[in-house]
């Protein structure tokens, strides 16, 4: 397994290298085996260290290693944009982390080598409702909000983007128009478009739960993306991969994952918005459809998610929004209470005249 060689410690373990393979045999998408190895070889490494056999760890060796990812100096460096990001990993890594060494061990338990997961889950229990009946997970799962930008910071990006060339431009455009994930945007095709209807196909093996969807763009973004389609034939007039490089090194090739988000990276430090990066289009573009009264269920399609818990994650109002509404509501409460007091005048008056 090429795996292997990207982490030796897999090698070395017959029942993780079979696992993976399993899954792999089962046609998950290659950046999830991926993720997945990474994990499992990160745990086994810590086992190795603390001369601990995976096959018989417990949950006190699954603490070990999880105090060990919490406290894990930050990679990121000088490049860190959020306050809690300086050390250890965020609570969203440390649980996906986990999720393979669970599966792994849920692997082991069906193939009879383990009789209990050290890993766990939280899960309800029926019939203690009252007492109880949430079983907490290993970890405490944080939810945080998504980071979007202000109106200015959104104009900031704008304006260091329309320097950029038309490929650049008209994939910020579609990434916000479809709100697409990264690898949405860059595996596009030039045979997922359908300029007449301004309509893309977002083919369901560059998804991240594999569901198919069709979404459309604005008409904005559909004269960017036929100035694109033109300058893209002198590059190359083949159909395929619909963003092409434009590099020396790798001309007319598909646009890669990484380069994309160089793109993004730079843009983000030229407009001085460090946060901004290629998943924020996609948070900007649900919160919009949010605040134009669109119903849960037309966002979770429009976004591609099973299930609509997956899209409250994604969709919230801003500090400002919530706070326009609370200024507004205190307007109507405040005018019917000086409404009020002008009827307390009023008595008074009355009461005074008699």
């Amino acid at each position: 397994m090429v795996l292997d060689e990207k982490w030796p410690v897999l090698g070395r373990h017959e029942q993780a290298a079979g696992w993976l393979q399993v899954w792999s045999d089962l046609g998950r998408a290659p950046r999830t085996i991926d993720a997945y190895a990474r994990g499992l070889a990160e745990y086994l490494e810590m086992c190795e260290r603390e001369n601990v056999d995976p096959l018989t760890a417990n949950r006190a060796h699954i603490a070990v290693y999880v105090r060990e990812l919490t406290s894990r100096p930050s990679r990121r460096g000088a490049n860190v944009v959020s306050i809690d990001s300086g050390s250890g990993l965020a609570n969203a890594t440390i649980q996906q982390r986990l999720v393979p060494v669970r599966l792994f061990y849920d692997f082991l338990m069906e193939d009879g080598q383990r009789d209990s997961n050290p890993v766990g889950r939280g899960r309800y229990t029926p019939g203690r409702r009252h007492r109880g009946g949430h079983e907490r997970g290993l970890v405490p799962r944080l939810t945080k909000l998504p980071w979007i930008p202000t109106e200015q910071q959104w104009l900031d990006i704008l304006a260091v983007a329309a320097a950029e060339p038309v490929r650049n431009r008209v994939m910020l455009a579609l990434a916000y128009d479809a709100a697409l994930r990264r690898e949405e945007l860059c595996s596009l095709r030039t045979d997922d478009l359908d300029p007449a209807h301004r309509t893309l196909r977002v083919r369901a093996e560059t998804t991240k739960n594999r569901l198919e969807r069709v979404v459309p763009y604005s008409a904005p973004t559909g004269v960017l993306l036929s100035g694109y389609l033109a300058h893209r034939a002198t590059i190359s007039r083949a159909r395929g991969p619909l963003f092409l490089s434009e590099s020396r090194r790798n001309h007319a090739q598909p646009l890669s994952l990484w380069t994309w988000s160089k793109v993004v990276r730079r843009i983000a430090l030229a407009a001085d918005v460090p946060r901004f990066s290629t998943h924020t289009t996609r948070h900007l573009c649900l919160t919009d459809l949010a605040r134009m009264g669109w119903e849960l269920h037309a966002i979770a399609t429009f976004a591609g998610h099973r299930h609509t818990d997956s899209t409250l994650t994604y969709i919230h109002l801003s500090g400002r929004d919530l706070a326009d509404k609370l200024s507004r509501g205190m307007e109507q409460i405040h005018g019917w209470r000086v409404q009020m007091l002008a009827r307390l005048g009023e008595q008074a008056t009355g009461t005074v005249a008699l």
